[in-house]
């Protein structure tokens, strides 16, 4: 079992990253929150979790700390979340806001995530509820300007993250011309463009 991975930077994606160490690349699907940690460093240490999805088929995802992971643990726990589901959740909320949300029952919240249901939502307050530490809130935070990306990187996170391209470009310009997101900010455009969707 691969606890962590520590090592160079060879590819970067919102929705992905390559770490070679040792001469081994890995590839690993990782959170738009993770995305931001990493920013422009050029070595990072990502904590991994293998899910399969089948007997024969493991997908590893990496994480920019080991709370982050074990958020993600909790989640793929619950019954009717996968890991794609639950990249998803970290992709649209902080990992505060979604034990917030967890905390404070508010279902509201965790189903305005794309692909999350009511009853899927019900069902992670009713399994996680006082299981994720003391954090309370809920009350998503204002996104500020971080990194200047482009809207092709946006792009490419959503489709990486299972939209269809046309469908996710739409969200995008929906997201810049209605809401004012800038064009410029990838995770501000994937965090809008998911609630679009």
């Amino acid at each position: 079992m691969i606890s962590y991975i520590e090592g160079k930077i060879v590819e970067l994606g919102p929705a992905h990253a390559v770490l070679e160490t040792g001469g081994i690349g890995y590839g690993l699907n990782i959170s738009l929150n993770t995305y931001s940690k990493i920013g422009d460093h050029k070595n990072f240490k990502l904590f991994v979790e293998q899910v399969y999805v089948r007997d024969d088929n493991p997908r590893y995802y990496g994480f920019s700390d080991y709370e982050e992971r074990e958020l993600f643990r909790k989640l793929i726990s619950v019954s009717g979340v996968g890991g794609g589901s639950a990249l998803l959740m970290l992709s649209s909320l902080e990992p505060m806001e979604i034990i917030g949300a967890i905390n404070t029952a508010n279902v509201t919240m965790l189903k305005s995530i794309k692909g999350i249901g009511e009853k899927t939502a019900q069902r992670i307050v009713v399994d996680l509820k006082g299981k994720l530490g003391k954090h309370e809130g809920g009350i998503s935070t204002i996104l500020t300007p971080s990194y200047n990306k482009s809207k092709e990187e946006a792009l490419m996170a959503l489709v990486m993250l299972g939209f269809n391209k046309q469908v996710a470009e739409k969200a995008i310009e929906k997201s810049i011309k209605q809401q004012g997101v800038s064009s410029d900010n990838v995770e501000q455009l994937v965090k809008a463009a998911l609630k679009n969707v």
